[in-house]
């Protein structure tokens, strides 16, 4: 257990948070969270030791391993990705090469009676067994797991590292955090550089996690679906919650009400209290029970409300100007970035009115599809931009478009045209700036501030179509649902690109998934789109019903026997796969008790000195451990394998 004991933090003369406790248990899955700049990163710094309170201590047992994923961080290496992530298993890779040290000395050596010989031979055995103890033998199988489930392909493997963005490079510092399995993993907004699929993978990964874990993030359905804890950070105090973040709202509510409740109660009290001294206070017949009540008040302690910070950005979309029926329509849509094709060939229409969601893992079109529709980006085929259409666009880094030498009154003032000018001051409060934030250079501002003020930039211009692409990237919870309820509110057409399911649900009415260069469509929200597409996985799977659908339907079988066929070769795929690992499993049981046995001949070599010189028992030895890696690799492929059938 890991014990946090009276933590206080000073930020700008005042305390960020004051004298904070908490115990962090083995297989802990909590969600730390309140809104943009109440310390959850200064905590997690401070757990990692990278930061120092002014007070308090961070108390860990020996041993203990802690691994951090900041929320942004600069990539220098010139590896490729698949070298990168192997950079995880340090430990690992120091025994691997004590391992070759020994066994380049024990091919050259021939003084097999020697005491130096017998000693280097023991050294080779033990450091074999603890390569073997601490996961050497599954190395490439981790790695080449994890980095597919964050997206990357085998193509990218020898890729170097340098030629991918910032979000992609975030994946393989994530990819290697995951592989060192850290008794405590800290995450600072995880999702923010991952497409859904993505997520996806990294939930059911973390929810299966041996350590605990204390995330950072926004992503509320990212939070409900691995969290078991929630620990607010509020009014420099902070208040532990059992369960994710669903059960933290309700429970925080509960709480309120019943801490107001006592607090009404109390003062009723005190005012009871103090009437009775006033009115008796003269009477001498009354004194000892005027002192009792007086001693009452002093000895009582006040009940306190918690304050909540309950200020949020409010705002609505002006009304949208009328357009025609046809927003977008495009033909043969493709694009290429060098030699390298984005899109191809792809039919698009947008219909007035209609709200769209762009989804699909990043790097497949999203972004480029959204910047050619605005006209930053060229491109191959047609595109028609339907009559008197006016689109408002928030780039993915729209945040970095923003002039930092500028103040953030003049960033609004220098675009505001018309009367808007006259109400920029009400405009910018509405999106929480202060009279003093409003002269505050943009380079001083938070993420989310930026965020905040490219959001209020879109206001300022009526539009019947708006291109947002991820829209809440750094947005806190309370600001995400604002923004969500004026996206419901906006009477014109929407195409939004974003990872936040939770964000995205009720909000479109239709999804199109970009994927191997082209576009599907799916009607209905985000989970509409989730669920087809898990059934579309089983369909995939099913090879056999795939074969025999066109069957099926000449001989109009019943959707319950077309169900029962499927199950059917499920099963004889389970089957197969367990039966597969079985003999997999014996066939390593086999090798280790082979190699166990040349181990113990190894160790004895005065007696074994005639068969140790041919050098056939180390060959037949190397020749074992080879076997054995490649038939642990196959073991963990399967053990994938019957993972992925299980879970159909």
């Amino acid at each position: 257990m890991i014990s946090i004991n009276n933590l206080s933090v000073h930020f700008t003369g005042e305390f960020l948070f004051k004298n904070v406790s908490f115990n962090i248990r083995e297989k802990d899955r909590i969600g730390l969270v309140g809104k943009n700049g109440t310390g959850k990163t200064t905590i997690l710094n401070i757990i990692a030791g990278i930061q120092k309170p002014e007070t308090g201590e961070i108390i860990l047992p020996s041993g203990q391993t802690t691994a951090y994923l900041p929320q942004e961080m600069k990539v220098s290496s010139r590896k490729t990705v698949y070298n990168e992530a192997l950079t995880a298993f340090v430990e690992i890779l120091n025994v691997k090469k004590q391992i070759k040290k020994y066994s380049d000395e024990l091919a050259l050596r021939t003084d097999f009676e020697s005491d130096e010989y017998l000693n280097i031979v023991n050294k080779h055995s033990e450091e074999s067994e603890k390569f073997r103890i601490i996961g050497g033998l599954t190395i490439q199988a981790d790695t080449e797991r994890i980095l597919g489930g964050l997206g990357f392909t085998r193509d990218d493997f020898d890729r170097p590292l340098q030629q991918f963005s910032n979000g992609w490079q975030m994946r393989v510092e994530l990819a290697k955090i995951l592989l060192r399995k850290p008794d405590l993993l800290l995450l600072d907004e995880p999702t923010n550089h991952l497409d859904i699929v993505s997520i996806q993978w990294l939930e059911g990964f973390l929810i299966k996690y041996r350590g605990a874990i204390i995330l950072v993030s926004h992503d509320r359905a990212f939070l409900d679906n691995i969290t078991s804890r929630t620990i607010e950070i509020s009014g420099k105090k902070i208040f532990d919650y059992k369960g994710g973040y669903s059960d933290y709202i309700l429970k925080r509510q509960q709480r309120l009400e019943q801490q107001k409740a006592t607090f009404n109660n109390q003062q009723k009290e005190i005012r009871q209290i103090e009437r009775f001294v006033e009115r008796f206070r003269y009477k001498s017949t009354k004194a000892k029970q005027v002192q009792s009540r007086v001693k009452m008040l002093e000895k009582m302690d006040e009940i306190e409300i918690d304050e909540i910070d309950n200020s949020s950005i409010h705002f609505k979309f002006p009304p949208a100007p009328h357009s025609g029926k046809i927003v977008i329509n495009t033909k043969d849509i493709s694009k290429n970035f060098g030699s390298k094709n984005i899109i191809n060939s792809i039919d698009f229409l947008a219909v007035k009115g209609e709200k769209i969601a762009f989804v699909g893992r990043n790097g497949e079109g999203k972004s480029t599809m959204s910047k050619i529709f605005v006209g930053e980006l060229d491109y191959n085929g047609e595109l028609k931009i339907g009559h008197n259409v006016k689109i408002g666009y928030y780039a993915q880094n729209q945040w970095e478009m923003l002039d930092p030498d500028k103040t953030v009154f003049e960033t609004i003032d220098d675009v505001a045209i018309g009367d808007i000018r006259a109400k920029i001051r009400g405009l910018l409060g509405s999106f929480l700036f202060s009279e003093e934030d409003i002269e505050k250079k943009v380079k001083v501002l938070s993420g989310g501030e930026k965020s905040r003020l490219s959001l209020a930039k879109l206001l300022l211009t009526p539009v019947n179509m708006l291109i947002l692409d991820e829209p809440t990237n750094h947005l806190d919870m309370q600001s995400k649902d604002i923004l969500k309820n004026a996206l419901l509110k906006f009477d014109g057409t929407l195409i939004i690109v974003s990872h936040d399911r939770d964000f995205l649900q009720g909000l479109t009415n239709k999804v199109y998934e970009f994927k191997n260069k082209n576009i599907k469509e799916y009607p209905g929200d985000i989970y509409d789109y989730l669920n087809s597409r898990n059934l579309e996985s089983l369909k995939e799977l099913e090879v056999f019903a795939k074969e025999k659908t066109s069957f099926v339907k000449k001989n109009n079988k019943t959707d319950n026997k077309i169900k029962w066929e499927q199950n059917k070769e499920l099963d004889k795929k389970l089957r197969k796969v367990k039966r597969q690992i079985e003999n997999s499993e014996s066939t390593i049981e086999k090798l280790e008790n082979e190699i166990v046995e040349i181990d113990s001949f190894l160790s004895n070599p005065i007696k074994n000195n005639e068969m140790l010189s041919s050098g056939e028992v180390y060959k037949n030895y190397n020749e074992l451990k080879s076997r054995l890696s490649s038939e642990m690799n196959k073991w963990e492929d399967l053990q994938i394998e019957l993972e992925g059938l299980e879970e159909k």
